[in-house]
């Protein structure tokens, strides 16, 4: 009963965070997209930066937009700043739900670092409060006022951050705390830089005074931070369905691959929506897709395991029963499962026959099985798998 009702929170956690992610990732290509297409008209007021005009849903729209801000405020002032919360909120939760609850087997693992449960959920939570703390620091430095420097700056950051939970993480949960380390960054920059600068703007026009045209310039640096970290953010979020990727013995270097290639993909079409697109513009969409074909093949190419000798299905079944029988079957003898993960079982040879190919990709090639190797699966116990896969899964 338990198992259910966490696997429904883990649902409607899920859920809630896509449907949060969709408001604040579109609310930010549209206001990137807005401010690319702005543009300046003749006898246009000079305190305009520029506008635009849309048809959309049978209607046209104008949208002006002021170089600081209007002399007054209407009533009515739109703000959007909860998406990015409840994004945030709700991606923590799930962490929390699937990782920190059930540290032992997602979180912990045979990796180059060794952690406890406990220790490893404090790096967690430590390592994203530290990467905002370092991020915001370099954009507040003299560094941020340099584009390029600046930029580079960042991507180290995160390369660093990916090489070091790849060293203290399994694979799945690596890849996930890059993501995670990542949209902290970017709802952080919501809540401690764009939404507190819109408020000085605000106070100082309710004040009658004129506002300091660098709370824009801060929040715009964020805003187009945000912009261009999008699409690898959602990469990750979607990353724990395809172990190829995260079990790769380099997946950290996956993670910076796929770092770069999302922002290449958002290069171009903020340049397109400017209408500036310049040779380096034009060739950052087909070189992102080159970087996406390097990646794959790079991760799916690995030596297959040798024949050798002929392997007898006696021996695969003790393996399979030691170290994978205890989840995978019609009645699960590990607490953590009332029924076995993706309906797969091993209670008989067919169903390994059935799923030999599975076998090989994640208890195989990368590894990623048993979860966390809590049932200690050994090196010598993956050849013979492999072996017996490769000799085509008899079953004599």
């Amino acid at each position: 009963m338990t198992s259910s009702l966490i696997d429904w929170l883990s649902l409607l956690l899920r859920w809630a965070h896509v449907m949060a992610g969709i408001g604040w990732i579109g609310t930010s290509f549209y206001f990137i997209w807005l401010d690319e297409s702005l543009r300046r008209r003749a006898g246009q007021d000079p305190r305009l930066a520029g506008e635009s005009w849309m048809v959309h849903g049978g209607g046209f729209y104008k949208v002006d937009k002021y170089l600081v801000a209007p002399e007054t405020l209407p009533d009515e002032l739109h703000w959007f700043k909860y998406e990015a919360y409840l994004t945030w909120a709700t991606g923590m939760l799930l962490l929390a739900v699937i990782y920190y609850w059930g540290a032992e087997s997602f979180l912990v693992g045979p990796t180059a670092v060794a952690l406890t449960p406990a220790m490893a959920v404090t790096v967690s939570i430590a390592s994203l409060a530290a990467g905002w703390l370092a991020y915001d620091l370099l954009c507040r430095s003299a560094i941020g006022a340099n584009t390029a420097l600046l930029a580079v700056s960042v991507f180290v950051l995160i390369t660093l951050a990916a090489f070091g939970y790849a060293q203290v993480f399994p694979g799945r949960a690596a890849f996930l705390h890059v993501g995670a380390f990542i949209g902290t960054i970017m709802a952080a920059n919501v809540f401690a830089v764009i939404i507190p600068n819109q408020k000085k703007t605000v106070a100082a026009l309710m004040a009658g005074k004129a506002p300091d045209a660098i709370y824009g310039v801060q929040a715009k640096q964020r805003s187009l931070h945000n912009n261009y970290l999008t699409l690898p953010v959602l990469f990750m979020m979607i990353s724990n369905h395809y172990p190829l990727t995260y079990g790769h013995r380099w997946n950290w270097l996956v993670a910076v691959g796929v770092l770069v290639a999302g922002a290449m993909v958002r290069h171009f079409f903020n340049a397109q929506d400017a209408g500036k697109l310049t040779p380096s513009a034009k060739a950052a969409l087909p070189g992102a897709a080159v970087l996406v074909v390097a990646l794959a093949l790079f991760t799916s190419w690995r030596p297959a395991p040798e024949a050798g000798e002929a392997v007898a299905f006696s021996d695969v079944h003790t393996i399979v029963r030691a170290r994978c029988a205890s989840c995978h079957a019609a009645r699960p003898t590990d607490q953590d499962f009332e029924e076995a993960p993706g309906g797969v079982m091993f209670d008989t040879p067919e169903e390994l026959r059935r799923y030999a190919s599975r076998i090989e990709a994640q208890a195989v090639l990368t590894q990623t099985m048993p979860l966390g190797n809590k049932t200690g699966m050994t090196e010598d116990e993956r050849r013979t798998l492999g072996a017996w896969i490769v000799q085509g899964a008899p079953l004599d």
